[in-house]
């Protein structure tokens, strides 16, 4: 194991174990939050359950439109490991994305049209996580209320979201526009690579090529793809607003106005990869927000750590589960081939 891989790796252990042991019970009394927890019926557990499966749901969606002859079926092994891994250890992003190449390899996909798939739905799934702290701002104003912190997130994600759609029409106008969108990312990107200690990147003649390839997909399931990845954030956080009025949360104390903008700002926050999965920082930062916003402290967090059971820590045993089913069967397989982490992934970010 590489230091750096270590020192981060304990890092991240060091900032899970003093928010969950030191910093979360201060925000509410643990032993209130459970007997919350005790307080929901089984219908409500139920019906939180169902809501959480298709969250999960929309996901292979996202990755079945983006790699044409992929079914949900292979989507959902994919992306059920992968994910398990970005969840579970630390630089589990890079082993997730290695994973998935070899899944889709090993189903007969080339690697041009799985790197097209990987760009196409991180695209789609990055405008949506960018467009929503500016949905949100809009509904709070709306209501009259709103948050310093969630102008920021609005502003810096409009900021980037402009840039985002300003490179996307540049690259899909042209071949010459797309080179010129390329030299300009690589320009941009290059101070960081020189840090990294390699070489300045050049990416105009990637862009290019990308433009070629992915003009069709676009073309055909463009709108799909930017609607699946719209649907599939709105229903993670109706996950959450479900897990507020099941626990006890009114739309009095918390609106869902009011829910949205704290989720809309802790998913943005939380792009930073502190710890696998954003574990500890997302609980923290997501109770601090929604007991800010009026709610009482032992239900918000009993409901974010529901919401965050449902939408996080399921995803392990249910990743372990595919990815050992992917190894053992040979249902789709059309060669084997080994697992390469420097490869991309369609894995998840989840709040």
């Amino acid at each position: 194991m590489k230091l750096g891989t270590a020192v981060r790796g304990a890092v991240s252990l060091a900032v899970v174990i003093v928010i969950f042991v030191v910093v979360l019970p201060r925000v509410a009394d643990f032993g209130e939050v459970w007997r919350v927890l005790t307080q929901m019926t089984w219908l409500e557990a139920i019906t939180l359950g169902l809501a959480a499966a298709w969250n999960l749901i929309t996901y292979w969606i996202l990755a079945a439109l983006s790699l044409p002859g992929l079914t949900v079926a292979q989507a959902m092994i994919a992306t059920e490991s992968s994910t398990a891994l970005a969840n579970s250890v630390p630089g589990g992003p890079a082993f997730g994305m290695g994973v998935t190449y070899s899944m889709y390899s090993s189903w007969g996909f080339s690697r041009p049209s799985v790197a097209l798939a990987v760009t196409v739905s991180g695209f789609a799934d990055l405008f949506a996580k960018l467009a929503m702290p500016a949905a949100a701002l809009v509904f709070l104003f709306a209501y009259g209320d709103d948050s310093p912190g969630l102008l920021l997130a609005a502003v810096v994600g409009g900021l980037f979201l402009t840039g985002l759609i300003a490179i996307a029409v540049m690259t899909l106008k042209s071949e010459k526009s797309a080179r010129r969108a390329g030299e300009l990312c690589g320009r941009a990107a290059s101070p960081v690579m020189r840090r990294l200690g390699r070489a300045p990147a050049r990416l105009g003649d990637a862009f290019a090529a990308f433009r070629t390839e992915a003009l069709s997909l676009i073309t055909t399931r463009g709108w799909w793809l930017l609607a699946s990845a719209l649907m599939s954030h709105i229903s993670l956080f109706l996950v959450l607003l479900l897990a507020l009025r099941h626990i006890g949360v009114p739309e009095a104390e918390v609106g869902w106005a009011e829910a949205l903008g704290a989720f809309a700002f802790i998913r943005f926050l939380s792009a930073v990869p502190i710890t696998p999965g954003g574990l500890g920082v997302v609980e923290l930062g997501l109770s601090a927000a929604l007991v800010y916003a009026g709610g009482p402290r032992a239900e918000v967090v009993a409901a974010v750590l529901v919401f965050r059971a449902l939408t996080y820590l399921v995803q392990i045993p249910f990743g372990a589960i595919t990815y050992a089913y992917w190894q053992h069967s040979d249902r789709w397989k059309k060669g084997r081939t080994s697992i390469d982490a420097s490869a991309g992934s369609p894995t998840r970010s989840e709040t």
